[in-house]
């Protein structure tokens, strides 16, 4: 659900911007009945799906069965919004769903089993070709779920987040720059500047600007992206440094 735009969490307007949430509309719904919660939290499963997929494999599961809990366990979050256990002063998406599917192995195991990929009721599509051949390139250092969890959740976000830029730049017919350009979105090919002037028919001090607003607009989209998944702006950049922390082989918090 693109929805309501969530990169506005800038300025004296981003209280208001930030109300129309994903993950804020799910915390207002709570246990109470509402299309647009079950909604939001639906497409909010739908992106996050792998790095839970990831995490039950890395417990132990095999392919099928990993497969089979990451479904039921959505089946049942979707059906039932059981968010009472969630702060609402520090609730983020994140969290919520590690610890929600930590409780879910624990005591729904024979449940889930019985009930195969959801027992009939609406479930997250999940890709198992794609999902195990992902999973098998993952390093063998990340010896723990919760920091397998932590790092794809991280670049689900990533990923996400740059389809959407590339899709904005194809709409206006700039494909080719945002190719030309992407690179420099880690902070690098800078050098390449001239190189890309003179491959795409523009000035060099051109392409420099239009780097620049490409690195903004990235910016504000990963603001955006991560204002869906916290329930207050104010914990936006705490988010951002931790998921960069993790990233870059921090510890998860």
């Amino acid at each position: 659900m693109d929805g309501p735009r969530s990169d506005g969490v800038a300025g004296s307007s981003r209280g208001r911007h930030f109300a129309a949430t994903r993950w804020s509309v799910v915390l207002e719904a709570g246990r109470d009945d509402s299309p647009r919660a079950a909604e939001a939290l639906e497409q909010l499963c739908r992106t996050y799906w792998y790095p839970l997929y990831a995490f039950v494999r890395r417990r132990g599961h095999g392919p099928e069965d990993a497969q089979d809990l990451t479904q039921a366990f959505f089946a049942r979050l979707i059906a039932k919004r059981d968010l009472a256990a969630v702060d609402r002063t520090r609730g983020r998406f994140r969290s919520f769903l590690i610890a929600a599917m930590q409780h879910f192995l624990a005591n729904e195991w024979d449940k889930a089993r019985a009930q195969k990929r959801g027992g009939g009721v609406r479930v997250i599509s999940l890709d198992a070709v794609s999902a195990e051949a992902r999973y098998a390139r993952e390093p063998a250092d990340l010896e723990t779920p919760e920091l397998i969890f932590e790092r794809r959740w991280a670049m689900a976000l990533l990923d996400k987040v740059l389809v959407r830029l590339r899709g904005e730049y194809e709409a206006r017919g700039q494909g080719d720059l945002f190719e030309a350009l992407k690179g420099t979105l880690g902070g690098g090919g800078a050098e390449g500047h001239a190189a890309t002037a003179e491959r795409l028919g523009m000035t060099e001090g051109a392409v420099k600007v239009a780097a620049h607003r490409l690195r903004r607009r990235y910016r504000d989209l990963l603001r955006g992206e991560i204002a869906g998944t916290v329930a207050s702006p104010d914990d936006v950049d705490d988010e951002l440094r931790h998921l960069l922390a993790v990233l870059g082989g921090g510890g998860n918090r």
